[in-house]
């Protein structure tokens, strides 16, 4: 098939996620999408290497100092020129606004790493997801990829994954064990899932 959905991942860490993205991709396995830029919206991002690396195109889009209107305005404008039909937010730590999700709807992906609706919503990210989880006492955790609509984690889900508590686990073991057993897995496999029903016109 060579017809393939354009997909841009927005980024503003390390890009591991993204390096999942980019495997699923290498290893042949989204054959509905195409990664074709990574967007970050900080300077010396390391998931900028790893676009260069595989030879993505890239480009930077500052959050510092600009209003929100401005920064999306440059997403936007990078979105445009790569003509990006979906987006995935792989560790990308800024809130977008209702005319952003709107503009792209049913077609921005996230990946949060708890079974929504348990600890999601604002404020819950990264370790504190994990740390909440543990502090809670649940006994499984794991991740969900949803899209995202102007509600932090409030979007329809897609696909999840659940992912065993055992004794002893700091947030930080947990969060490694929940990105390798469950976000690196189901992020991709949930792209593909989207590229192609928007492929078939679903």
């Amino acid at each position: 098939m060579d017809k393939r959905i354009n997909v841009a991942v927005l980024v503003s860490g390390g890009g591991t996620n993204l390096q999942a993205l980019i495997d699923f991709e290498k290893d042949g396995k989204l054959t509905s999408g195409k990664i074709v830029k990574v967007i970050s919206s900080k300077e010396g991002a390391f998931a900028i290497e790893r676009a260069k690396n595989a030879g993505i195109d890239w480009a930077v889009v500052q959050r510092k100092g600009k209003s929100q209107e401005e920064f999306e305005k440059g997403i936007l404008d990078e979105l445009t020129l790569c003509k990006a039909d979906v987006i995935v937010l792989a560790g990308f730590m800024c809130i977008l606004s209702k005319d952003f999700t709107d503009k792209y709807k049913d077609r921005i992906l996230n990946v949060h790493p708890s079974l929504i609706p348990s600890f999601c919503g604002e404020g819950f990210y990264g370790l504190k997801v994990h740390e909440a989880a543990l502090g809670y006492g649940v006994k499984v955790t794991g991740a969900t990829v949803h899209f995202v609509n102007e509600i932090p984690d409030g979007g329809k889900i897609i696909m999840q994954k659940a992912v065993e508590i055992l004794d002893g686990d700091t947030p930080e073991v947990l969060q490694k064990r929940v990105m390798e057993q469950a976000e690196w897995k189901i992020l991709p496999a949930s792209l593909e899932k989207v590229c192609l029903s928007l492929l078939k016109g679903e």
